[in-house]
């Protein structure tokens, strides 16, 4: 059984919609968040039918897609699922869409190219590989950087819909640093992803400012249809992280010109593999290799260097050879035998 696109839409937002456990949600309720979310993505303006979403709960409910949802109603009256974890994202995808994807997929493979579809190489590639894996088990014919292990994926379209939509959140998120929890009011910006690790970039209510949280931080958030939404200005987040490596900054963190010495046999690699786009050679000689990068001093860029251990310096500026200097002697102190 094929599913049309309004179909596929109406069921995604009745699954985000019971995955969310901060809200109980009535039948009228879930016919307005689906309505709402149709005008927001196809601009429909005629709502949605009560028949027709019993009708969704009931296919969701059944074997027809391979859901198998345990959509429960509690009190006779509020929907949700009875396995917490569930979502129908991770039910398996049936051959007749298989079919339809690799169709997809070979419109896409014909604008590979193109200018405009420079940065879709990779997803296309990827879409491809994954379709085959579908009908070839076991046979791989690429292989993309991927951690399993790594939560908060399931964020990521609905946080994605939240920013284009421009709506204000409740967040409840768990820094590693942190003993509990807390609950955040914010309006979310921007979806970075660095080292396969993704964060939401968003503004705090309270405090004013910009947030970084990871999204395998996010424990759950919320929509908040009552609080106004608070646009970025001022903020230019197409160049906002351009001069740094990473993703921690604040507004205010301005770029510094760092100097860096490359030993012989890894500057073949920084030559080849900038540490960032600013990169320069100032000297090259038989010992090796004299660049400069401007960027905001953060804990990324520490990272990035002592990643090269023994065969990169810091040359300047005081600051970060200062602080490489005593996180180096802090990690010997760890190998010295004890008394």
């Amino acid at each position: 059984m094929s599913v049309n696109k309004l179909a596929l839409i109406r069921y995604k937002t009745i699954d985000d919609c019971l995955r969310n456990r901060y809200r109980k949600w009535t039948l009228d309720d879930l016919i307005e968040k689906v309505a709402d979310v149709l005008y927001e993505m196809e601009g429909i303006t005629t709502g949605v039918s009560k028949r027709t979403i019993q009708a969704d709960i009931q296919v969701m409910r059944s074997d027809k897609l391979g859901y198998n949802a345990p959509i429960v109603v509690v009190d006779r009256k509020f929907y949700s699922y009875s396995d917490s974890e569930y979502s129908i994202t991770n039910a398996p995808v049936n051959q007749a869409d298989v079919e339809k994807m690799k169709e997809i997929v070979g419109v896409l493979k014909q604008f590979n190219g193109f200018t405009y579809f420079d940065e879709m190489s990779d997803m296309i590639a990827r879409l491809e590989n994954n379709l085959y894996r579908t009908e070839n088990q076991g046979r791989n014919c690429i292989q993309f950087e991927n951690n399993h292990l790594l939560k908060g994926l399931e964020h990521i379209n609905p946080l994605y819909q939240s920013i284009l939509q421009k709506k204000s959140l409740l967040v409840e998120y768990k820094s590693f640093k942190a003993a509990a929890s807390q609950h955040i009011i914010c309006y979310p910006y921007l979806l970075k992803e660095y080292r396969n690790r993704w964060f939401l970039i968003a503004r705090a209510k309270k405090r004013n400012q910009l947030l970084t949280m990871a999204l395998d931080r996010i424990i759950e958030f919320q929509e908040l249809s009552k609080e106004p939404f608070n646009d970025h200005d001022g903020i230019d987040f197409d160049n906002y992280f351009d001069n740094l490596i990473g993703v921690t900054k604040n507004e205010s963190d301005k770029a510094i010109k760092v100097v860096l010495f490359v030993d012989k046999f890894n500057a073949p690699y920084v030559l080849t593999k900038p540490i960032h786009h600013s990169q320069q050679l100032l000297k090259q000689d038989e010992q090796g290799i004299i660049i400069r990068i401007e960027v905001v001093l953060n804990f990324e860029l520490e990272r990035e260097i002592l990643g090269f251990g023994e065969c990169m310096k810091v040359l300047s500026p005081r600051i970060l050879v200062s602080k490489i200097q005593r996180r180096l002697n802090k990690a010997m102190q760890g190998y010295e035998p004890e008394a």
